[in-house]
């Protein structure tokens, strides 16, 4: 729902002309649609930092199709993760001004509709290597569709550890990190003990054999010696956006 909308209801409600169980029903109406096969959360980006996101992984092309509908309609956003090829060509053409991106299998439609404070700091998303940017443009898409200032550093892994301290002064002028690695993943250990913001660790599923599909990089971040570094699930882009978003706006 458009918080015009919310506005307008507990306008009308002040002026008396409604009931409070009247009002309530409204808006609970308003918060959840229940399509039957779900119950889409019109409502969350009143109450959380990242508005409802449509998880696309188990679901038909028409179920999807139907539950971004109703976000849209709703809230004139909608942002639909891990979408296939095939079902990013079928979102394009329900909404053709939408946006599919396939690296990180996002589709975006609307606007979000909330304007950042401008003071609000900026994040870089940091890959250690060019093979974890599936990973890395989950993230990225998502705070770019929220307005957030996101600013990339690709391919800076420790391996070549110069390519790091290239960037480092530019790195050090955001507010929050987010540094995705696979393999050994000792990338997010090394920006920890030069970079004193927020650190928002994500293991790849990126290595050869004992990388275990991103097991190896996530128990590397989660004994890090770096202390204070937080660690979501591999391949979690969606996950570390969520908790840059709370780190610049969890208190607004």
């Amino acid at each position: 729902m458009k918080n015009g909308s919310i506005k307008a209801l507990l306008s009308v409600l002040g002026q008396g002309n409604i009931s409070p169980e009247d009002a309530l029903r409204l808006l609970n109406s308003h918060l959840t649609s229940d399509l039957g096969f779900a119950r889409v959360d019109t409502g969350r980006g009143i109450t959380a930092v990242l508005p409802e996101v449509i998880l696309a992984q188990g679901k038909t092309p028409d179920e999807v199709v139907k539950i971004t509908e109703n976000l849209f309609s709703r809230t004139g956003f909608a942002i639909v993760s891990r979408t296939s090829k095939d079902l990013g060509s079928i979102l394009l053409e329900a909404f053709p001004e939408g946006q599919y991106t396939q690296r990180g299998r996002m589709f975006i439609t609307g606007e979000y509709q909330e304007n950042p404070d401008c003071n609000e700091g900026s994040v870089a998303v940091v890959s250690a290597g060019t093979s974890d940017l599936h990973a890395v443009e989950e993230a990225f898409v998502v705070l770019q569709a929220m307005k957030v200032d996101t600013r990339r550093f690709c391919d800076i892994g420790v391996a070549g550890v110069h390519r790091l301290t290239e960037v480092l002064p530019s790195l050090k002028k955001c507010s929050v990190c987010i540094v995705f690695a696979g393999m050994d993943a000792a990338l997010p250990t090394v920006i920890g003990g030069l970079y004193r913001g927020p650190v928002v660790a994500v293991p790849t599923s990126t290595g050869y054999g004992t990388a275990f599909g991103g097991v190896t990089a996530l128990l590397s971040m989660l004994n890090s010696c770096s202390p204070g570094i937080c660690v979501l699930n591999i391949d979690n882009g969606l996950g570390a956006a969520a908790a840059a978003l709370r780190i610049l706006r969890g208190t607004e």
